[in-house]
């Protein structure tokens, strides 16, 4: 017995403390496979529908890639070896198909090792410059479309920090880059500096009421490394590789050419720095530029912003929405407040647009007003244009058709309706490239212009292609999709050609494009071949179900059964229930279905559908509105609304004989699993829930989270109620809590799982907390990924699937 002791003392430490010592698992074998299929490409086309261009990489990063340096400054994640963001997704292969041929050709020269990112195409679309990250900085590459080869343009001495990096001059022969300048100071290492005094902040008086923003600035040095980091030189670089010096260092956060190519604008960031809100609301300046780099004119300088007036559709006053008006050759537009930039303030109009044409001087002309707040315009000549207008509060938008050669005219409004009200959504204009190389209305002869939208119904979604005369509004019906074993959706319209782009996919077949006509008889080419790379769910039972709410209100998911799964037995089976809150003004639009059952089951890296191998029927998708009528805040009842809208959806399964209601998880990311953490608190519906990301104690975000826009002091209760931290007393069911150490997310700190754990640890409930090195908000590294997967696939063996019966995995009771 003496002898054993030590063994046995030894084992007890171990099992305590495993955590601490884990390293990264892999999920079953079934999970791994469909993790480790390969993507297929993202495709790029050309307007003139010669080329595809294909993009490969890799599924997910590597947790090495992941710890690459890192700082974290004004809103920005930043590698400061590298000088490009932190976080870039890369593609790591091109290939160049033409749309008449059956194969890819492969892109010859590139560079070894490939990380390549900011694609942007020349004027006339015959080429496109990349940037290639390397071990040591960013260089830019061309790519060739006709001769399929890429070349290097430039060193590895690229800014890619701000973004914005690839701007085309006009004639399609050089190219403006943002460069690291030759006086650049060294950065400073704030874990080793020697403070020199104490961090202060202070306000006058002021309100200023901003969301629970990370990665900001917060002293003298983290000032200076933005600074550096931000600053960059602009240089004029041919095709062969040629430099000149087009402008002096600055720190620029914009630029862009004119249409006509005669002008550049560039926006530069401007001191004081803030340590309340990102670099996107710092001061700044708007110049304008001859394109040979000499100034014209300075047309907008904006203080800090950190003290706007409550609410979502709060506005600073002063010239905003500075663009190129695309359907001319070097005017600006811009957009001012008309009711001070408060949404309290009731008046006519929110907002003015005005147009200021070269040399750029004086107050521009006032073309229109807009009944909510101005969202933007599609330019379609010199006398039609399409604006747009948006208030968050009602969830309104108005359509407008203006001419912006007469104001005096008045504007026809040609939509006013919800936004949320997918039923009724008429869909988007169909754009052409015009003789500038930008996008404008495409129209007719007549000025018909050309509608494309979703088509989601009662009946399902069938999208089309609607023709509306801008003047009369009448609109005739050219295409409308009859697949009903498939989902087909509209990627580009041209109508001058009668060629329809189109994506087609099913449950089982990956989604592919085609070339349609409308009007001819030639039947669909097919253009791209990919094939399911996910061969072990290609044949999983799935549906929409449609179910109601105890109020009444008709709510939809999707439904997946497990593989193999015999319907005519109708085995009880466990349940994982995956879901996101979403509010909504009316009941109308929170019960109508926009899930479609013939989209491609993709098992992307947070889906639950994974489990559909491991014998779970999964519940993916499900409608959880909360909705606030009238008056009334969503949020008000946000508890009653979500424990109603779970219980629907385990009454619907489980009414159809697929469940075991006593075997139901429930899962959510973000937002989600705040959602998971209310239903535990409050409902004994569910045997355990995965909650990943979330934030619990809305006390720490004070001023509004979600699409709430009351602070702390003017809802108390709704604060207090819908925090499942302030009911960590309530907690009965296991809970699974994972979060990434580097979420960047506003107001989902990492802090909120580590204090909503220790809660619920120290009241005794059943929790487990898995920290993610080098993660954000969304998990990147396929370590991470498949550690998460095992995570997940345990903590449903145990508390669901097996519900009682005890496993053999540590760590899996009161940790």
């Amino acid at each position: 017995m003496k002898k054993s002791l030590p063994l046995l003392l030894l084992f007890l430490v171990f099992w305590g403390y495993a955590q601490e010592s884990l390293t990264y698992q892999k999920p079953s074998e079934e999970i791994l496979n469909l993790v480790d299929a390969p993507l297929a490409p993202s495709v790029l086309t050309t307007d003139d529908g010669k080329y595809m261009v294909m993009l490969y990489r890799d599924a997910y990063k590597t947790i090495e890639e992941l710890s690459e340096d890192e700082l974290r400054l004004a809103g920005l994640r930043i590698n400061p070896k590298t000088n490009i963001g932190s976080r870039t997704n890369y593609y790591n292969n091109i290939k160049i198909k033409s749309t008449t041929a059956t194969k890819e050709i492969q892109v010859n020269g590139l560079p070894e090792n490939p990380r390549l990112a900011n694609f942007s195409w020349s004027p006339d679309q015959s080429k496109i410059a990349v940037t290639n990250t390397t071990k040591t900085g960013v260089e830019v590459w061309v790519l060739d479309l006709e001769k399929v080869t890429v070349k290097k343009i430039t060193q590895a001495n690229v800014n890619a920090n701000m973004g914005d990096v690839i701007n085309w001059f006009k004639d399609g022969e050089s190219i403006l880059v943002k460069t690291l300048p030759a006086a650049r100071k060294p950065l400073i290492n704030v874990a080793e500096a020697v403070p020199s005094g104490p961090t202060i902040s202070s306000n006058d008086g002021k309100k200023a009421q901003n969301r629970t923003y990370q990665d900001l600035l917060k002293n003298p040095n983290d000032e200076f490394n933005f600074e550096q980091l931000a600053l960059s030189e602009l240089h004029k670089v041919d095709l062969n590789g040629n430099v000149s010096l087009w402008k002096e260092a600055d720190m620029y956060s914009s630029l862009s050419f004119s249409p006509d190519g005669s002008y550049v604008m560039a926006v530069t960031i401007d001191r004081p720095f803030s340590y309340l809100v990102p670099y996107y609301r710092f001061p700044s300046t708007t110049t304008i530029y001859k394109n040979d780099g000499n100034l014209v004119q300075q047309v907008l300088q904006v203080p800090l912003i950190e003290d706007l007036p409550q609410g979502f559709m709060a506005e600073r006053t002063g010239r905003r929405d500075i663009s190129w008006r695309s359907d001319k050759p070097s005017t600006l537009i811009y957009a001012q407040v008309l009711d001070g930039g408060d949404p309290e303030n009731e008046v006519a109009f929110r907002d003015e647009i005005f147009q200021l044409e070269a040399p750029f001087q004086g107050e521009g002309k006032s073309i229109l007003k807009t009944i909510n707040r101005y969202a933007g315009i599609q330019w379609g000549n010199n006398g039609l244009a399409i604006a747009y207008d948006r208030w968050w509060n009602t969830r309104n938008t108005k359509t407008y058709v203006f001419n912006p050669s007469d104001p005096a005219t008045k504007p026809k409004i040609i939509t006013d309706r919800n936004y949320q009200d997918a039923y009724n959504d008429p869909g988007e204009f169909v754009t052409t490239r015009n003789e500038y190389g930008l996008n404008v209305l495409a129209l007719d002869h007549k000025n018909n212009a050309f509608l494309m939208g979703d088509g989601f119904s009662e009946n399902g979604q069938f999208p089309f292609v609607d023709k509306i005369n801008l003047v009369s509004q009448e609109k005739a019906r050219l295409y409308q999709s009859k697949l009903t074993d498939k989902k087909e959706t509209l990627v580009e319209y041209h109508p001058e050609k009668d060629q329809l782009l189109v994506r087609i996919e099913s449950k089982s077949e990956y989604p592919n494009y085609y070339y349609k006509a409308l009007m001819g008889k030639k039947g669909p080419q097919q253009l791209t071949f990919f094939e399911n790379p996910f061969k072990s769910i290609q044949n999983v039972h799935k549906e929409v179900i449609t179910y109601q709410r105890e109020d009444g209100l008709e709510l939809t998911g999707t439904l997946y059964l497990p593989v193999n799964y015999d319907k005519q037995k109708k085995e009880k089976m466990p349940m994982i229930l995956w879901a996101y809150p979403r509010e909504y003004k009316d009941k109308n639009s929170a019960s109508q279905n926009t899930q479609n059952p013939n989209e491609f089951t993709y098992p992307y890296w947070g889906s639950p559908i994974y489990w559909v191998t491991k014998g779970y029927v999964v519940l993916d998708d499900a409608a959880f509105p909360i909705i606030g009528e009238g008056d009334a805040q969503p949020n008000d009842t946000f508890r009653t609304q979500l424990v109603a809208n779970a219980k629907a959806a385990i009454d619907a399964v489980d009414g159809m004989g697929y469940v075991d209601r006593s075997r139901v998880a429930v899962g959510g990311h973000s937002y989600g699993a705040f959602m998971v953490a209310n239903l535990l608190s409050h409902s004994d519906l569910f045997a355990a829930g995965i909650a990943r990301s979330g934030a619990y104690n809305r006390t720490l975000t004070p001023f509004g989270f979600q699409s709430e826009e009351r602070n702390y002091w003017e809802a108390p209760e709704v604060y207090y109620t819908m925090s499942p931290f302030m009911h960590a007393d309530k907690m009965k069911t296991p809970l699974l809590l994972t979060h990434g150490e580097a979420d960047n997310n506003s107001g989902t700190y990492p802090m909120q799982s580590e204090r909503y754990f220790n809660a619920l640890k120290g009241l005794g409930a059943t929790v487990r907390l898995v920290m993610l090195p080098k993660e954000s908000h969304g998990y990147r590294a396929k370590e991470s990924i498949l550690h998460l997967l095992w995570e997940q696939d345990q903590w449903l063996e145990k508390y669901v699937k097996q519900k009682e019966e005890t496993m053999d995995v540590p760590l899996m009771g009161k940790d």
